[in-house]
């Protein structure tokens, strides 16, 4: 079963991008990230409380934790979701954040200690070459300057989670330290909301199928296995996975929320990913 985790995942975490677009249609972004992972954080307290797990942590795991929750969950979703309410293509912000393989096993040496090859640096210029492809000279015209800088801003945000979860000294069980890191997203889009936005959430039925996707197949499915995956295996191992992801969400996006894909889109798409999986295959 194990062994199946990575495509499970893949899967999933792909998915997500499918029902962002239904969730912004009927909620600001950052309203509907706080309801998330609200329940995702109630959801994990009860899940931890029925498994028996200690729910009171010390003062270091907690911070590290939490943290940890403000980078995937505040700083990553909220600009995936930010940049799609600006008009992102789903394809285009899948591919941009699935850069981070790329960045994360170039500042896997430094950070972790991991050797970097050349033939990981060789990697990390195809994925750029790919990814300059896509975007060409469309920004502020068919891509928006402001969904792109959003976008960014996600893939160090969940480059940066990566690797820091990856150096956490933490052994708490996954459920305690999912509970926490989804208390990170909620206060985190909390004071957005607070300080930027002007939230309202339209709970119609498509927002609660879309929403429903999210909370339980993404963020108790997909997001747990990953972190099982980070917590077992190497930062640059785990997010080798993530080269499927974009080819994977511009199918669905195709198929699901007839979104074009141009011939020179799905180069870009294939010298990425072939990018990626040279930079971070054994």
């Amino acid at each position: 079963m194990v062994k199946i985790f990575p495509f499970i995942f893949i899967i999933l975490w792909s998915s997500a991008f499918i029902t962002t677009k239904p969730i912004i249609d009927h909620s600001d972004p950052f309203a509907a990230l706080a309801f998330r992972f609200s329940i995702v954080f109630f959801g994990f307290f009860l899940f931890s409380l029925y498994s028996k797990k200690n729910v009171f942590i010390g003062k270091k795991n907690f911070i590290e934790s939490f943290f940890s929750g403000v980078l995937f969950h505040g700083f990553y979703l909220g600009g995936v979701f930010f940049s799609i309410s600006r008009g992102m293509p789903t394809g285009i912000a899948a591919l941009i954040v699935t850069l981070q393989p790329i960045l994360t096993n170039a500042l896997s040496g430094p950070i972790l200690n991991e050797k970097v090859t050349v033939k990981q640096w060789f990697g990390v210029l195809l994925g750029f070459i790919g990814a300059i492809i896509v975007l060409g000279f469309d920004i502020g015209e068919n891509i928006p300057t402001m969904g792109l800088f959003a976008t960014v801003i996600a893939l160090i945000a969940i480059t940066s989670s990566t690797i820091w979860q990856k150096k956490l000294s933490t052994n708490l069980p996954l459920s305690v330290s999912n509970m926490y890191q989804a208390l990170g997203g909620v206060i985190f889009h909390v004071i957005v909301i607070f300080f930027f936005a002007k939230p309202y959430i339209d709970f119609s039925q498509t927002f609660l199928i879309a929403m429903s996707h999210q909370i339980f197949l993404v963020s108790f499915g997909a997001f747990t296995i990953l972190m099982y995956l980070i917590k077992n295996n190497s930062a640059s191992k785990t997010v080798s996975i993530f080269f499927l992801v974009p080819a994977t969400s511009a199918f669905m996006a195709w198929l699901f929320l007839n979104e074009s894909l141009t011939n020179l889109d799905l180069l870009g798409f294939l010298i990425t990913s072939i990018g990626v999986y040279i930079a971070t295959r054994d």
